[in-house]
């Protein structure tokens, strides 16, 4: 596999620098430039990172590069990369006209916002789930008018804690699904000294997680049709989601109804045989194996499985029969590495390997 020079747009966040940990040593990735707002242009990383959030210290051979500026910056930003990752703060709409003029510049953006999700000829990925929907790509690049220009995206961070483990069900015809996701502060771009207010203390509302909750699945089970992604129309999805004073690690409380009820042996099969794309071309950041369930009742717990293959297994416990629904169980998967830098990074390698930077 060649080397990818990449950039890193909104590099002095928490995902931002959880990019720069991912990409230190990565056999594809070149980091050969990153980029924030003006206030951080011109500056050494060292001196524009406001706080380091992460525990691992920041990678010595990034602290001197200068930041670039991710809008005036954008044509040189282009000419010297491969493609883009994007975990910049701002307002939607100035996202959106952002990452289509990186695009149109034909630089490709890997992007780990959710201003195009909605996007019906932009892909939005799961890895291990829908790798076939990267084929809308080419109908996104003859709308934008490009070559090799396209966004791609991965899904809310939340949603890797129960979908990838919902996946494998589907052909046991899953009609209704409620989800109640405890999220952790990381996925606010907060630790406990700049969330002082999370301390003995549950906050039951995150703006918008709901929405995302109960309908970027639909997306993801959806088909690619006439050049853009038509959602699934089932399973009916409902979701409520609570900030917790966790540091990583979403945890899901799912809840499933099927057409065809199957046994507990049946869904613990379907988890364990489960492998997709990533697995099948032995990606660098893929976990060997996706989905992992325990036996034990208290598990899995954020502060010993958060890390489970470097962050990147999908976790799952307490599977049983329900008094309304027919199973339930515990999902989990830690949200700034599966959910956000992690999960991109797993989908810059799938469009690597499928020659999409090319």
């Amino acid at each position: 596999m060649k080397k990818y020079n990449v950039g890193i747009i909104g590099a002095t966040g928490m995902v931002g620098q959880r990019f720069l940990l991912l990409l230190e040593n990565h056999p594809w990735f070149n980091v050969k430039c990153f980029a924030a707002s003006s206030s951080s242009a011109g500056k050494k990383y060292k001196d524009a990172v406001k706080k380091w959030h992460l525990s691992s210290p920041m990678p010595e051979k990034f602290a001197d590069m200068r930041v670039l500026d991710a809008s005036a910056d954008r044509d040189k930003i282009a000419a010297e990369v491969d493609f883009c990752f994007c975990a910049v703060n701002m307002k939607k709409d100035d996202l959106k006209e952002l990452e289509y003029s990186y695009a149109k510049a034909e630089c490709p953006i890997v992007s780990n916002n959710s201003a195009h999700r909605a996007t019906a000829d932009v892909p939005m990925i799961i890895p291990e789930i829908n790798a076939e929907h990267l084929e809308v790509i080419e109908a996104q690049k003859k709308r934008l008018g490009t070559k090799r220009g396209f966004i791609a995206v991965k899904s809310n961070c939340s949603l890797q804690s129960y979908v990838p483990l919902l996946h494998p069900l589907k052909k046991f015809g899953i009609n209704e699904v409620a989800v109640c996701t405890y999220q952790a502060i990381s996925g606010a771009g907060k630790t406990f000294e700049t969330m002082p207010e999370i301390m003995d203390n549950i906050i039951p509302y995150i703006g918008g997680e709901e929405e995302k909750s109960e309908n970027e699945p639909l997306k993801i089970w959806g088909e690619v049709k006439g050049g853009e992604i038509k959602p699934a129309t089932a399973p009916k999805i409902t979701a409520q989601c609570l900030r917790v004073p966790v540091s990583d690690g979403h945890t899901a409380a799912c809840f499933v109804k099927f057409d065809k009820k199957p046994s507990k042996e049946e869904i613990l099969e379907a988890w364990n045989g489960f492998s997709g794309e990533p697995q099948k071309l032995a990606l660098p950041s893929a976990p060997k194996k996706f989905l992992h369930y325990f036996e034990e009742n208290d598990r899995p717990q954020p502060a010993l499985d958060r890390n489970s293959e470097g962050g990147m297994a999908v976790s799952a416990g307490r599977l049983r029969e329900d008094n309304l629904f027919d199973y339930k169980f515990i999902g989990f998967s830690h949200n700034t590495l599966r959910g956000a830098a992690g999960g991109a990074v797993l989908l810059a390698e799938l469009l690597a390997a499928k020659g999409y930077f090319e």
